[in-house]
């Protein structure tokens, strides 16, 4: 993935029901993700066209993987899980085994795909965050 892939894949992000854009998700934010974690995000293409996108990065000891997303025309095709493994295989790399994924409530396509894959849904933690500055979409 390169910072040149992020108009397509915004609009991808925009028009597939589940994925929730954020301001973090402009431009600057993701030219800032990309570069703090080079090599680890991936796009797929079809005839030139941007049909699928993943993000990642770590923190030192964890990976998290974040949008993952294949276009409806597209899904069946095992496009998800190759940007997955894809992902997963240069986290190992470097040393980084154990990933997380955040998932909106009530994206039950997203939940069977991850649990597919072999993931598995955590009871035992809860997702806080904090915005500095007030914000509400960030």
């Amino acid at each position: 993935m390169r910072t040149t892939d992020h108009a397509a894949l915004l609009a991808l992000w925009q028009s597939t029901p589940g994925v929730s854009v954020r301001d973090a998700d402009g431009y600057e934010a993701v030219s800032r993700y990309l570069d703090r974690n080079p090599g680890l995000s991936f796009v797929a293409e079809d005839d030139g066209r941007i049909v699928g996108g993943i993000m990642a990065g770590h923190d030192g000891r964890r990976g998290y993987l974040q949008h993952l997303l294949v276009a409806e025309s597209h899904r069946g095709q095992g496009i998800g899980r190759q940007l997955v493994e894809r992902c997963t295989a240069q986290l190992a790399a470097l040393g980084i085994h154990k990933s997380h994924i955040d998932v909106l409530s009530g994206n039950e396509p997203a939940l069977q795909f991850w649990q597919a894959m072999g993931w598995q849904v955590r009871s035992d933690i809860q997702r806080l965050s904090f915005i500095a500055g007030g914000g509400s979409n960030v």
